[in-house]
């Protein structure tokens, strides 16, 4: 199990790319913790996912509620997966140790590929998870549609 995919948003927002991503965790059973690090951008993600970009309806929390433990998918800062995802998406760059990609049926690495510090913090976390040993997938969006350019063993 374990591995990290990295989503290189090059086409696409992430308010427009993230509900299709997080539509397939959830057909594929997963509870999701969408992981960033500013509060004030997950709150804007969060409007935005309550607008129904994605394909359909996404259940979901802002962690610091009452429910966080029944979300299917819990946008926080935290790292302490207290709605018990086995799918963990880092967005806005933030991070993820290689031990809890690990355990994780699915992890996620998302970024914005016309912002260049958030390009540079993927490489890095693409150099961290690999050197200590984890699998990865690098996919970028080319003419509407993701292709996989790179894979570690």
């Amino acid at each position: 199990m374990g591995a990290a995919y990295f989503y290189h948003l090059t086409e696409d927002s992430l308010e427009h790319a993230l509900p299709i991503l997080l539509g397939k965790a959830l057909e594929a059973g997963w509870r999701v913790e969408v992981r960033g690090t500013d509060p004030d951008r997950l709150a804007r993600l969060d409007v935005e996912l309550w607008k129904g970009a994605g394909p359909s309806f996404l259940p979901h929390g802002i962690a610091g509620g009452p429910h966080d433990a029944d979300q299917p998918i819990l946008l926080t800062t935290a790292v302490n997966n207290t709605n018990n995802a086995s799918c963990i998406v880092s967005v806005h760059g933030a991070v993820l140790s290689s031990e809890e990609v690990k355990t994780a049926d699915r992890a996620m690495v998302v970024f914005d590929g016309h912002d260049g510090t958030s390009v540079q913090i993927a490489r890095d976390a693409w150099k961290q998870l690999t050197g200590a040993g984890t699998t990865a997938q690098y996919w970028a969006q080319e003419g509407g549609r993701w292709v996989k350019k790179a894979e570690t063993a």
